[in-house]
């Protein structure tokens, strides 16, 4: 509709040039002397027009050849930054498809456009680690290293790749300047915990892990699992020192102490040290939590002794227990051992065999064997003695 419209007014126009021209009787003279033109008005008027549109294209000329070299330079910086794009694009997807020979190689054009080298250098330094080229990996980042711009992006992108090549003090570095800058989002923390993970600095370990599980950002088969790593270092750390060591169990929240695992590694640390009382306590309470087989090891290992009232208490603890595990191998093993210092001769012995009977793994076996040949020995019995030690020897070859 527009277009007719337009046509419209330029044919009346013309129809109107046309008639004003026929019915103009007026002329122009041009005199110069000794010369004289004439000239009719429709001529001048028209010689005008053309003189001006003349003007119009020399003038035209002159501004664009004026702006001649700034459309150039502006035509080349388009294609620069076409190309540039097109080689930025082109190197993230060789990164994803795992080609990174041709992603380091497409980063490299990448970052000859001044705007795409920053996010250029963090491809190719990923590119550079997954080829095992480290020295390279840490080119590419240390070209960033005056822009601010990206200065939380190198980081976090230098403490995983660090973290990955299991350079946990470097990795560390890193969290450190993240966390001077006021970076503390969760991924950092990730890095961060992986990082004292491999650097078994636990304590650090532990701190993370609460306040990952703060954000749920951990799953719960894994905190776990990690806390249970700490705790076994921290205890085993502490086991020379009496008071360490208590204050080191006292310091585990509550809900973790009911864990087997850590009452287990607890008991043996207080067992090493000779804090025996404590470490029956321990393993009783846990395992009114959760039964655990691993924690009989320690609570035999913690008998208290013969004719003490806590050696009787223990014996009583199994019993109780025995009616709700009747055929557990390593509760009939304890008892049996119990009973021996307790010099229960037949209680023993009746609890040592049913372990035998039961047992699975070839250390309850083995020390089934052991403490039946003890007991024998004991009796003065040498041949039921020398066989339950060959058994003894034959279960640990196994």
């Amino acid at each position: 509709m527009r277009i007719f419209i337009r046509l419209l007014i330029l044919f009346s126009l013309a129809v109107g040039l046309a008639i004003g021209a026929r019915f103009n009787p007026g002329n122009v003279v041009l005199f110069y002397p000794p010369y004289r033109i004439d000239l009719s008005l429709n001529l001048f008027l028209f010689l005008v027009a053309v003189l001006f549109l003349i003007v119009y294209a020399i003038f035209g000329a002159i501004v664009t050849t004026r702006k001649m070299p700034k459309k150039v330079a502006a035509y080349r910086q388009q294609k620069r930054e076409r190309d540039g794009n097109k080689a930025l694009r082109e190197s993230l997807k060789t990164l994803f498809e795992g080609r990174f020979g041709y992603a380091e190689k497409a980063a490299i054009r990448a970052a000859e456009l001044p705007d795409n080298a920053g996010v250029a250098a963090l491809i190719g330094a990923r590119a550079a680690h997954h080829m095992g080229q480290f020295e390279r990996r840490d080119l590419w980042l240390a070209g960033i290293e005056a822009d601010n711009n990206y200065k939380v992006a190198r980081l976090v992108s230098a403490t995983e790749l660090l973290v990955d090549q299991h350079q946990s003090d470097k990795a560390l570095e890193a969290v450190k300047e993240l966390h001077a800058n006021g970076s503390r989002h969760i991924q950092v923390l990730r890095w961060a915990l992986k990082a004292n993970q491999q650097a078994q600095k636990w304590g650090d370990v532990l701190k993370l892990v609460r306040t990952l599980d703060k954000h749920h950002a951990l799953h719960p088969a894994l905190s776990k699992r990690l806390k249970e790593l700490a705790y076994e270092d921290l205890l085993k750390g502490h086991e020379h020192d009496a008071e360490s060591l208590r204050r080191v169990w006292f310091e585990i929240p509550a809900n973790d102490r009911k864990s087997a695992f850590i009452a287990y590694q607890a008991a043996n640390a207080f067992n090493a040290r000779g804090l025996y009382d404590e470490a029956r306590s321990i393993v009783e309470k846990a395992l009114t939590e959760d039964w655990d087989e691993r924690l009989l090891r320690a609570y035999r290992d913690a008998a208290a002794a013969e004719g003490s009232a806590a050696l009787l208490s223990q014996i009583e603890h199994c019993e109780k227990w025995s009616l709700n595990h009747p055929t557990d191998p390593e509760l009939a093993l304890t008892l049996g051992v119990l009973c021996l210092r307790q010099k229960l001769w037949g209680k023993a012995q009746r609890h040592m065999e049913q372990a035998l009977s039961d047992a699975v793994s070839a250390r309850t076996v083995t020390e089934s064997n052991l403490k039946l040949a003890q007991l024998h020995e004991a009796l003065g019995q040498d041949e039921e003695a020398a066989y339950h030690y060959r058994q003894c020897a034959i279960a640990t070859t196994l």
